[in-house]
């Protein structure tokens, strides 16, 4: 018997208007039969290289013909249209299918891959089914022999979540249809598949459509997520030959498999979950790719004893002939051509060439009728035989671990399966017995058609679904002035979440006029995203969901004008749930960067799941609700990082205690969640009575990420030191306690460095060791009930683990810290020192949770119940409006760069006033080579601290002096000696100059603002010039005069001027308040002392109207 290896081909599509809006990079690139695929994170690198039977390039290079059928631009363009794509793929399948072997065609790809569109089409473009199914009656048309007849029946199945159901039957057993295996053959069927004779293509086209309402209904009923189900659409073609010999049947069976989303196929990244094996949600897909590689593998030559597991899924099952077995077989793999894609389409890449290399054995399905039918009689007698005689016991593969229960478990379901091939051939046997012409007509009698009438002039509903190739399916036409809504005994009947039995009535205002009103006041109704209150007259074009998950939009085809005009063109289920999103608080736009587009698609994919797990939440009261948070990385995993990243939130309603889910863990939870429910609606109610080891909705409490403080480090690269209360913030930025932190420049054994040690420039420390400490004081919080401990914990720069505390604030709200670390870095290098410039320490604070018993009252009520009271808590706490502390996380970068900016503007305006007062000395005097070198020696110095004795003044030695030019030259040499007069005319020299400082500064009175509550010394223009008459002593010891030049003698100040000087700066003061300005300081003013010491004298002046106290000394 022939090999045939499975033909393939990957087929690109065209970017979407949110691709295009995003400006999407295209990673994909064809020649020939090769596709190369290029990684966005790693350009320069060689593309990866896969050769396919046909790599079909539909990206570009094509236009829309009037009657809007898609080609190619111009004759040089590589753009594979629908039929293209037919002529190489379904031709061949037709061929195989009149040649009496079986084909099977499915199509693989990620969610918005285009597989629909290659396999259905979308309007006039027809995909590779209908085509196929077409020209099939056109062949046997073309093919008419009195010696042969033809017989098609059709069949049309979903597989979802392990349970198969028959979409050409609108009820729906519980657990969906049994898969049974024939005895002899071995193949795995659905028992009660409806098997249906069609007799022309548009009966094939009414019975998909009847197939495609049927999912429709059911998805939206059973909450099912369209793009976790497997379509397979079965023809049964048959040929039967007469000729001198008798009747000889030719048979071929055509799958054509629209399989579910591949992207998750490959992990739900439900990693840690403790449910990650508690649903078969992943299953048929993840033993898809197993079957695959071991098939690849055995027909590559492998000696290896391989057992391909087709039984460990239904899909596999079911997919067993065409993938291993008789079947001539081709895969259409479908790419997304956008590097937000790329993992999912190198993965769907890699598959397709695993799938090439399978090779099948097929054989042509031709027997006499008469032998078939001989044959099926004699399995029917040997299996009734078995049955009799019980000997089928004899092929049991009985386990010596096994018990009695599961032998006889086993015994039972053999049984079964002999009982149910039994009734399969006796059905087949009866059917040989009917007539085609009987089979068709009465097929034909029974298709029920639809009760609605497409008056396109009337108004209706139409569905939308997240496939938009189950949108527009359901039509509810308003054949009646008044239709109501509801779950029983209503116009438009729904069932599924938060449907009420009464839900919602439509009434007719006028001919063309109608409005919405909610039935009960309970009923959960969006309009154009926003919560229905009352009523609301719809107009063409709105948006309406019903419940959770219920989404229609309004049509009214005689008043199209009310449409609003900035609606697009066709109503589609993401534009509704982008409404309902931003309704909700999401800002979500246009012109986006990748990684807020990868947001924008997770928070429109959970929306709906999360409306339907907190609706099933009410429903089993299992006191939980649910909402997406938008958590900023660098919070999440306590390291510098940019973006954001979406997590969900699951709340305790009795107790409070919180917890949060990444998305793939929430929707691994969501897909068990819906699976138990089904459960309890088919009348399961021990999921009511489940163990918390089983509850989706259960989870032991963890510790919770309560805020961050962030702590910059731009002090450390001028080597000073910081302290502050560091604000903790949550990821919506509000205030959750406060963190004392104090950074300093230290040695490597501890001891902190002074101010002394403050640079200019940062590069100064590069190459250079440096140490900090980092000392964490005491903490604060904000809400009591976190008071059952607190942890933090950081790491600096590129460290790997976490520094941590142990518990505290038990019992508590603030607690002492008292820990240091101190870090020490041998060699500062670039990036250490960018660390410093631009990056901060995030430090973590988590709050320890308790499974604390809730008050017993809380009980009483139901999920619904406490859901409602805080909703009316919260509209409550509205009124007055009561804003909450926000914080931003760089207030503390803030007051960094403010001490900074302050020690800088201190020199930097003493550097000023030294340059002023040269000029002034030497305003008479022409030596300007002389002047240039003093100005020069001031103007290029960094400036030297003069050192404040210790037996200095407190309030002088506070204030920052600094030298430049001559006066540091000199300072360097006298420092150097330990003389005692030397430091005493210094000691008297800072004296001098802190007095003056304390007078002039700017920098000095604002440092007092910031510390003392408005309180600010008064200015005077007297220079920041050395003392006059301080004689300097030489190197011996001896004092020598100062023949320095001198500033103007200052003038003393009368009590007159005291009290002239005390008036005009209160009018100054006034009447800058008046003009909203800050108080500030009358610049006419001067008070100064003449430096013979009697300036030491305070004297104070009190604006009473402003409350500020200027002091001058």
């Amino acid at each position: 018997m022939p090999e045939e290896s499975i033909k393939v081909a990957v087929r690109l599509r065209p970017f979407n208007q949110r691709e295009k809006d995003r400006n999407a990079k295209l990673i994909i690139k064809m020649e020939g039969k090769s596709t190369f695929i290029t990684d966005p994170k790693a350009p320069y690198d060689e593309p990866k290289q896969f050769s396919f039977d046909y790599s079909y390039w539909s990206h570009d290079g094509f236009v829309e013909l009037p009657s809007g059928i898609l080609e190619a631009d111009n004759s040089l363009s590589p753009y594979a249209s629908q039929q293209k794509v037919f002529d190489d793929l379904g031709r061949d399948v037709l061929k195989n299918a009149f040649d009496g072997f079986n084909c099977s065609l499915f199509a693989y790809g990620q969610t918005g891959s285009g597989k629909s569109y290659s396999m259905i089409g979308y309007g006039v473009n027809r995909g590779i089914v209908p085509i196929v199914c077409d020209e099939l009656f056109h062949e046997i048309q073309n093919a008419k022999s009195p010696s042969t007849r033809y017989e098609i029946c059709l069949s049309m199945m979903e597989i979802y979540n392990e349970q198969v159901r028959d979409l050409l039957n609108k009820e729906f057993p519980k657990g969906g249809l049994v898969i049974h295996q024939h005895p002899t053959s071995g193949h795995f069927y659905p028992q009660g598949l409806r098997i249906v004779p069609v007799g022309t293509y548009n009966d094939i086209e009414r019975r998909v459509t009847e197939g495609t309402e049927n999912r429709t209904i059911a998805a939206t009923n059973m909450n099912a997520t369209s793009s976790r189900a497997h379509t397979v659409v079965t023809i049964y073609f048959d040929q039967i030959i007469k000729d001198d010999r008798g009747e000889t049947k030719k048979t071929s069976v055509i799958n054509l498999v629209d399989l579910a989303g591949s992207e998750r196929s490959s992990s739900t990244g439900a990693t840690g979950d403790r449910l990650k094996e508690g649903t078969n949600i992943n299953k048929s897909l993840s033993t898809l790719g197993n079957v695959i590689a071991a098939l690849a593998e055995m027909s590559s030559g492998t000696k290896r004893k391989l057992v391909v597991p087709y039984r460990e899924s239904v899909l596999t099952k079911l997919l067993q002939n065409a993938l291993g077995g008789n079947s001539k077989t081709v895969m259409i793999a479908a790419l997304s051509p956008t590097d937000v894609s790329h993992d999912e389409t190198l993965s769907t890449l890699r598959f397709a060439d695993r799938v090439k290399r399978i090779k099948n054995t097929v054989v042509v399905n031709e027997n006499p009728i008469e032998k078939l039918i001989r044959e099926l009689k004699a399995e029917n007698e040997r299996l009734r035989l078995l049955i009799d005689t019980g000997k089928y016991n004899l092929q049991l593969d009985i386990l010596p671990s096994m018990t009695n229960q599961d032998i006889e478990a086993m015994r039972k379901k053999v049984e079964e399966e002999i009982l149910s091939q039994i009734q399969v051939n006796q059905q087949m046997l009866q059917s040989s017995k009917t007539s085609w012409d009987l089979k068709l007509k009465n097929a034909q009698l029974n298709e029920k058609k639809s009760s609605q009438q497409s008056d396109k002039k009337v108004p209706y509903l139409a569905n939308l679904n997240e496939d938009p190739m189950l949108s527009y399916i359901i039509l509810h036409y308003f054949n009646t002035d008044t239709i109501t809504i509801g779950s029983r005994n209503s116009t438009i009947c729904l069932t599924g979440l938060n449907i009420l039995e009464k839900h919602a009535t439509i009434r007719a205002i006028d001919s063309c006029k109608y409005e919405l009103i909610a039935a009960e006041p309970g009923a959960k109704i969006k309009v154009n995203g926003y919560n229905l209150n009352g009523s609301a007259q719809l107009r063409h074009k709105d948006r309406i969901l019903f419940g959770a998950n219920h989404v229609y939009v309004y049509l009214c085809p005689s008043n199209e004008k009310e449409a609003l005009p900035d609606l697009p063109s066709v109503i589609s289920w993401e534009f509704a749930q982008k409404e309902i999103a931003k309704a909700k608080g999401y800002s979500l736009g246009n012109n986006l960067t990748v990684e807020q587009e990868e947001i924008q698609e997770k928070i429109l994919s959970l929306l709906p799941l999360l409306s339907e797990v907190n609706a099933i939440s009410e429903e089993l009261n299992k006191y939980r609700t649910f909402e997406i948070v938008l958590m900023p990385i660098s919070s999440w995993e306590g390291t510098a990082a940019k973006g954001s990243k979406v997590l969900i939130k699951m709340r305790n309603l009795l107790n409070q205690n919180v917890w949060y889910w990444d998305d793939a863990r929430f929707i691994n939870r969501s897909y068990i969640i819906k699976e138990h429910y089904q459960k309890f609606l088919d009348g399961d109610e021990e999921i009511l009575y489940m163990s918390k080891d089983d509850d989706p909705f259960w989870e032991p409490v963890e510790e919770v990420l309560l805020g961050t403080a962030n702590v910059f480090l731009q002090s450390l690269a001028y080597s000073l030191d910081f302290s502050d209360e560091i604000c903790i913030v949550d990821y919506k930025g509000s205030e959750q306690g406060r963190l004392s932190i104090n950074l300093s420049p230290c040695s490597s054994s501890g001891k902190v460095l002074n101010d002394e040690q403050f640079i200019d420039q940062p590069e100064e420390l590069l190459n250079q060791p440096f140490s900090f400490k980092i000392t964490m004081r005491y903490i604060e919080i904000s809400d009591e009930r976190h008071n059952k401990g607190i942890r933090i914990r950081y790491k600096i720069f590129n460290e790997s683990e976490f520094t941590e505390t142990n518990v505290i604030c038990r019992h508590a709200v603030c607690a002492n810290v008292k820990q240091s670390r101190i870090i020490t870095v041998p060699s500062i290098d670039e990036d250490w020192l960018n660390f410093f410039q631009n990056s901060s320490v995030i430090f973590q604070i988590f709050a320890l949770q308790e499974e604390s018993k809730p008050n017993t009252g809380l009980f009483k009520m139901t999920t619904r119940d406490l859901k409602r009271m805080e909703q009316k808590q919260d509209n409550t706490n509205l009124i007055p409006v009561v804003q909450p502390n926000f914080a931003s996380p760089s207030d503390s970068k803030l007051k960094s760069e403010l001490t900074l900016l302050q020690k800088k503007y201190n020199r930097l305006e003493q550097k000023e006033k030294r340059i002023q007062q040269l000029c002034h000395e030497w305003e008479n005097n022409h030596d300007f080579q002389k002047f240039y070198k003093l100005l020069s020696a001031i103007s290029f110095s960094s400036g030297t601290k003069l050192k404040a004795s210790t037996t200095a003044a407190n309030k002088d030695a506070n204030v920052d002096v600094y030298l430049f030019g001559i006066e540091e030259q000199e300072y360097a040499e006298d420092i150097e000696q330990s003389n005692a007069d030397k430091r005493k005319y210094w000691n008297e020299y800072h004296r001098k100059i802190a007095l003056k400082q304390r007078r002039t500064s700017v920098s000095f009175r604002l440092s007092l603002k910031l510390d003392s509550a408005n309180t600010l010394p008064l200015p005077s223009n007297d220079w920041s010039s050395p003392p006059a008459n301080i004689d300097r002593p030489n190197q011996n010891g001896q004092k020598i005069p100062d023949d320095r030049p001198q500033p103007p003698l200052q003038v003393k100040s009368s009590p007159q001027a005291k009290k002239k000087l005390n008036q005009e700066f209160a009018n100054d003061n006034n009447d800058q308040s008046n003009e909203n300005n800050p108080p500030m300081i009358n610049s006419k003013a001067i008070l100064s002392c003449n430096g013979t010491g009697n300036g030491t004298e305070n004297e104070a002046f009190i604006n009473k109207k402003n409350s500020t106290i200027c002091i001058i000394q």
